[in-house]
């Protein structure tokens, strides 16, 4: 049972990124990151007064800024 709780725990890490790892995955610096999320062109998960990133969208946005 508690296997099963860390590999569900895994999962949802993998799902949703704080600021600082959603950062850090696109190489920007936190205030950068929330420039792009206030202007719209990348979306975040607010969860009560917690902000999250998808990956999904993550990848979306590189996918979306190829040149």
């Amino acid at each position: 049972m508690i296997g099963n709780q860390a590999s569900t725990a895994n999962r949802a890490e993998q799902l949703l990124l704080t600021p600082r790892e959603a950062a850090r995955t696109l190489s920007v610096c936190e205030r950068t990151l929330y420039g792009l999320t206030k202007s719209g062109d990348l979306p975040c998960v607010r969860i009560g007064r917690a902000v999250r990133y998808s990956t999904n969208d993550l990848r979306a946005f590189i996918e979306q800024k190829k040149i």
